[in-house]
């Protein structure tokens, strides 16, 4: 073998910075047609979520009274039950996976997902207050506490993983989530095991679900999720150079503290919004960012935009999945979820690469 076909290609590409530019460009228009692909699977599955339900309606009636509503019950049913759930389910997912890979980037720990920080569990004691001392009993209502129990978590753990002189490190934060995640257990169940009225109407929310879902909670929960969008994406470029560690991370010219705190903010406010809205839905968070990487590698910029396509992808085809295995009723969509997501995280245990951030 000649010297020139032994180097490596990070040899001939120092060599030669033309035949490096060239092999970026590939890369990025390669990642750029995967977004147009997902865009048109999350289409596809969105048709789908419109179109499959409980009730049979031909994908030809489905078709013309999505786009010229005639008032028939096909048109109400589709209008006022499909579609918002559907737009549930593009948020919940979107809000998920990004939220999930904003963890794992801010962590630096290839298990995180967005419940690490007691989120999740925030505002599930938030609907446990609501139901068990203020009689709270709509969906609509379960939001606005479900929300603020998980503000008053993400804040309560964010304070103990700073407490001191120290800033809020990675260690820090996840040893205060496990604390805060503790106590709010504790008293979640406490409350539900004596009050069984409680628990009777918080088990049907907190097994994690779509249906029954309305546009007055699509509406609350909008803003909060396009706000932790813009922070999230915004944080990208910080991220990649975190992952390399904080003094790296700060030679590089990054805030360190400010991007933890804009990070711990935007979980906040994704993971916050879609628990409050959809309830605990689990797998989604933690798989899909390890499904991204796999696809686009460590680079934070592509993981973010893939995680935001594939989350959406996965919850919304799991609640068609759910509608078709358990007709005439359905499977809510957080068991669905767990049955693919369990297997699935299993089988990226096995492959370690995977799980390099």
């Amino acid at each position: 073998m000649s010297s020139v076909e032994a180097r490596t290609a990070s040899e001939i590409d120092a060599d030669d910075p033309t035949a490096s530019s060239k092999r970026r460009a590939a890369a990025a228009a390669l990642r750029g047609l995967g977004i147009l692909v997902g865009l048109g699977a999350l289409i596809l599955v969105a048709l789908l979520s419109v179109w499959v339900g409980t009730r049979d309606i031909p994908f030809t009636s489905t078709w013309s009274v999505l786009w010229q509503p005639d008032g028939s019950d096909a048109a109400v049913i589709i209008h006022d039950y499909r579609i918002p759930r559907t737009l549930l389910g593009l948020m919940v997912g979107m809000a998920l996976g990004l939220s999930g890979a904003l963890m794992q980037a801010l962590t630096r720990n290839p298990l995180a997902d967005p419940g690490l920080l007691g989120v999740s569990l925030g505002a599930s004691s938030g609907v446990v207050v609501a139901i068990a001392f203020l009689g709270v009993g709509t969906a609509l209502g379960y939001v606005w506490f479900a929300f603020l129990g998980a503000a008053i978590a993400s804040v309560a753990v964010y304070m103990l993983g700073s407490s001191g002189r120290t800033l809020a490190t990675p260690d820090r934060l996840v040893v205060a989530g496990a604390a805060v995640t503790a106590v709010l257990y504790a008293f979640n169940y406490a409350v539900l095991l004596l009050d069984p009225r409680a628990f009777d109407q918080f088990r049907f929310w907190t097994v994690g679900a779509l249906s029954g879902r309305t546009y007055d909670i699509v509406n609350v929960i909008l803003p909060f999720v396009v706000v932790g969008l813009v922070i999230a994406l915004a944080l990208a470029p910080s991220l990649n150079a975190l992952a390399l560690g904080d003094q790296m991370g700060r030679a590089l010219g990054v805030n360190v503290g400010r991007t933890r705190v804009l990070g711990a903010v935007s979980v906040m406010l994704l993971c916050g919004a879609a628990t409050a809205a959809a309830g605990p839905i689990g797998f989604v968070g933690l798989v899909v960012p390890h499904m991204a990487r796999f696809v686009v590698g460590p680079d934070q910029r592509w993981v973010l935009a893939y995680s935001m396509l594939i989350a959406p992808i996965l919850l919304i085809g799991a609640d068609v999945l759910g509608r078709v295995l358990g007709a005439p009723g359905e499977v809510q969509v957080g068991i669905v979820t767990a049955f693919i997501g369990a297997p699935l995280f299993l089988a990226l245990c096995r492959r370690p690469k995977l799980a390099m951030l």
